[in-house]
């Protein structure tokens, strides 16, 4: 008989599997065997009758939840039953964070095993760790169960409760979170403040000087006593000046124009200041700096970030064994063992050399109530660099293992000593005592320590991620420069910043709201809601998130305030460690302490008579001064001119279309969408085979042309609709337009080889042809109303292309063939912008240098001289 070793993931079961080798046996659970039921179907026929039933909690019975195993575990629990039949021990080896060990508990109460039960946990997955901790088994911690097991309860009830309210009174389909509605309500709070915002302009100047044949650049930030009004002057909520007589605002560049012309020489310096800075690095990754850096630096999304960390956790193929590479991904420890820290200092020396050794440091952990694992993100072998793993990672999983190498290699290196100089620079104006200030900055690194390993990124999007030195030319007190230029310079005042999913989870982070290993889970969840939209990087609510925020502001404001969800955080924690009760705090959310202090169901029965369908205001109709509001309704938020009870009423409405950005939404705006749904659609003409009138009109999908008149009854088949391309505008398309769009699909005629009929047409990734369930996109150089039989067969000849692939780059220009054995040199559009090729190299384009100038001969030189072999992903051989 073996042992049998039940972890979470078949990879980690496998890696285990190979580390302990015969006398174990290795199973996975696939994620938590059982959980409260999802569905009606699921409850079991016992409580059916239960009033309380559908939450799957006894809320009437010291919340006693119902646990039952999901259609899809029952085959793994089978197997995972027959194997404890033929063991004599049972190790239970999931994750060693709360969600960890409830699924070791729950598999106990499922397999009921008759022989010993031994609880063992590692934060990374080498044979040393996994040796160590067999030799040290513990029992299950059943604070931590308690702790995830409230969690779980108290999740379902917020969300089974809340969630019927916001059908009944916004829109059905909707859910109500715990966290997620909190996280919601910090995008939706964001998107306000942008719209309450005013953008102001405001002027100065820039000159370049020059010193003995240097040049440098310095800037105007007085005019005698009074400081140009700059950045910091201006409100970052409103976007306004804050005190006018603090700071000289020049409005406009004909005023700057004026003061420059003032200008006279000699220039002089007047003050020349030095100030040393010490820089030191940040400490090694937690799963929150993690998820932070990696949006930052490299544009993964949270849940792509943890996605590869578990891979580079639970292990890789390397020279003939499978062992993980970092140590446990969810944790808010900063702390580093004796061994890791030790390995550093080694390997610093060997890559930096010795004066780049500061000796270990130790990082505190700042959460008084970190509980997630004992040590930070790490490489768990400190000599394995990034270098060493380019063959078995792809891309990304090498990026991202690069990050945490090179952040725990930086956390053990020596401060950065950097120099900044400013020098303050008069110049006269026009004879007259008062003089304009300029200053120039500048920024030396005397020496680098950890920047030579990593640089931290920023949440700004303007801020530079890398650390560069701004020289300027020995300057001192009494010199004269001569300014070669003087250039005036335009600013304007931006709103706040939208999150990020880095600034989102640094703000979660910040707020105590969820634990490490719950952010990737929240951004993907109010995602996948309809609550957010991703634009580029910045999460933008939508006007469901900002309906939803509202009412719940407005009726349950205590249960989406950042204090009480930081708050019930920090019970779970007590009940983690042993000072709470679990079932006492259960019983507090649900059911209350008093009459000032009601729980969850009786705020619900309270205040769900006084609720109304949230109106979001926009402004004010100019003349009958009613208010202007948009509403959620049952397909999609439309804007409307006064505020009626229930959901719609008489009021002039129009749908808004679906990718309407809340703060950009002007109430001019509004009122047209209004205007032209009163007036109705346009007649572009009449078709001239039906005679029937061709409309130009929008819905919340866009503009859009329509034959024929819209049914009254739903019985009667829709007008064939045509959505309008991006070159076409809805007061300004034409007849032959509309029947161009409507004459779509296009049959072409029939495959020689199916016999199935081929036809052009568009759908929502863009224009196609078809063939039986065979499909293919057209590109650029197809038309899609006029491509032909011929053409069609050619394009339907291609290989699939999966959706999210990377399409092959379109060819800017082409400049032959060099000389040599090179190919065909190719100008190609790339994700990250143009780039040369000749198949063999690649090279980006150089900044200032334009495509329409460079010449065969130039292409070759840059080629040569920046070229590097294009990075092929490997592929993996398939196992027979």
């Amino acid at each position: 008989m073996a042992a049998l070793v039940i972890v979470e993931s078949p990879a980690k079961a496998r890696t285990l599997s190979r580390i302990l080798g015969s006398g174990f046996v290795v199973e996975a659970s696939y994620g938590h065997i059982r959980d409260l039921p999802e569905k009606a179907g699921d409850i079991p026929a016992r409580v059916k009758g239960e009033s309380w039933a559908r939450l799957g909690v006894n809320v009437e019975d010291d919340f006693e939840p119902i646990y039952v195993i999901p259609k899809g575990k029952k085959k793994q629990v089978k197997l995972l039953k027959e194997a404890i039949r033929n063991a004599d021990t049972l190790i239970l080896a999931t994750d060693e964070d709360r969600e960890g060990e409830s699924i070791s508990w729950h598999v106990v109460q499922v397999l009921k095993p008759k022989v010993p039960v031994q609880r063992i946990a590692f934060h990374e997955i080498t044979k040393s760790a996994i040796l160590k901790a067999l030799e040290n088994p513990r029992d299950i911690d059943t604070g931590l169960v308690r702790a995830q097991e409230s969690r779980r309860i108290l999740d379902r009830l917020f969300g089974y409760l809340l969630s019927p309210l916001l059908w009944r009174k916004v829109r059905t389909g909707l859910s109500a979170g715990r966290v997620q509605s909190v996280a919601v309500r910090l995008c939706v709070i964001r998107e306000r403040e942008r719209r309450r915002f005013r953008s102001a302009s405001y002027w100065d100047a820039e000159a370049e000087l020059d010193k003995d044949g240097s040049r440098f650049s310095a800037k105007m930030i007085r005019v005698g006593d009074a400081r140009l009004a700059g950045g910091q002057d201006f409100d970052a909520a409103t976007g306004e000046l804050r005190d006018a007589s603090e700071a000289r605002w020049l409005r406009t560049a004909d005023e700057m124009n004026a003061l420059i012309a003032r200008l006279e020489s000699p220039w002089t310096v007047v003050s020349v200041e030095e100030k040393p800075i010490v820089q030191r690095p940040a400490p090694p990754f937690t799963t929150s700096s993690l998820q932070q850096e990696a949006n930052r630096k490299l544009g993964f999304s949270a849940r792509h970030t943890m996605r590869i960390a578990q891979q580079l956790y639970e292990g890789i193929d390397l020279e003939g064994d499978r062992v993980g590479v970092i140590t446990y991904m969810r944790t808010d420890s900063v702390t580093l063992s004796e061994k890791a820290l030790e390995d550093a200092q080694g390997a610093i020396k060997d890559l930096y050399g010795d004066s780049y050794s500061v000796g270990p440091r130790r990082y505190k952990t700042k959460s008084a109530n970190a509980q997630e694992a004992h040590e930070a993100i790490r490489p768990t072998e400190i000599s394995r660099t990034p270098e060493s793993l380019k063959k078995v990672l792809d891309r990304d999983a090498l990026r991202l293992y690069e990050l945490i190498w090179k952040r725990m290699i930086a956390s053990q290196m020596t401060d950065a000593n950097v120099i900044r100089t400013a020098v303050e620079i008069e110049a006269p104006l026009d004879g007259q005592d008062e003089k304009a200030v300029f200053v120039a900055r500048g920024k030396q690194i005397r020496f680098p320590g950890y920047l030579r390993a990593y640089v931290e990124g920023s949440d700004d999007p303007n801020a530079e991620l890398a650390d560069q030195e701004v020289t300027l030319p020995a300057l001192e007190v009494g010199q004269s420069c001569e300014p070669v230029s003087i250039e005036p310079k335009s600013h304007e005042t931006t709103p706040p910043a939208r999150y990020t999913e880095a600034s989102l989870v640094k703000k979660l982070e910040a707020e105590g709201i969820g634990r490490p290993s719950t952010y990737a889970t929240i951004i993907e969840t109010i995602q996948a809601r309809g609550y957010i939209n991703k634009q580029k990087n910045a999460l933008v609510p939508t006007f469901t998130a900002m309906a939803v925020t509202q009412l719940l502001e407005t009726h349950f404001e205590h249960y989406v305030d950042t204090r009480f969800t930081a708050e019930m955080e920090e019970h779970l924690d007590e009940i983690a460690r042993g000072d709470m009760h679990w079932r006492d705090h259960l019983n507090h959310f649900y059911h209350g302490g008093s009459d000032d202090d009601p729980g969850l169901e009786q705020r619900i029965a309270a205040e769900e008579p006084q609720i109304d369908y949230p109106a979001v205001e926009i402004g004010r109709h100019p003349e009958s001064g009613d208010p202007v509001v948009v509403k959620v309704g049952r397909y999609g938020p439309y804007v409307q001119v006064g505020v009626a009870n229930g959901n719609g009423g008489d009021q002039p409405r129009a749908a808004l279309p679906e990718e309407t950005v809340p703060a950009e939404l002007t109430l001019e705006e509004a009122l047209t969408l209004i205007e032209k749904k009163r007036k109705g659609p346009r007649v572009v003409g009449n078709d001239p085979e039906t005679g029937l009138p061709i409309y130009a009109t929008h819905g919340r999908y866009g503009a859009y042309v329509q034959l024929g008149d819209t049914p009254t009854d739903k019985k009667t088949p829709k007008p064939k609709r045509a959505k309008l391309t991006p070159d076409l505008h809805e007061e300004t398309v034409t007849l032959e337009d509309a029947l161009r769009l409507l004459s779509l699909p296009r049959t072409l005629g029939v495959h020689p080889e199916s016999g199935d009929e081929i036809i052009a047409t568009r759908g929502p990734y863009g224009p196609y042809v078809k063939c039986g369930s065979e499909s293919r996109s057209l590109g650029d150089e197809h038309d899609v109303f006029t491509i032909g039989l011929e053409q069609a067969l050619e394009v339907l000849a291609q290989p699939r292309q999966r959706r999210g692939a990377r399409r092959q780059p379109k060819v800017l220009k082409k400049f032959g063939k060099g000389s040599g054995s090179s190919g065909e040199i190719e100008l190609r559009d790339g994700p990250y912008g143009p780039y040369l090729t000749n198949g063999a190299l690649n090279a980006s384009m150089p900044k200032g240098v334009s495509a329409d100038d460079l010449n065969l001969e130039q292409a070759l030189s840059i080629l040569e001289r920046d070229g590097k072999p294009p990075r092929r992903k490997k592929r993996k051989k398939k196992k027979s």
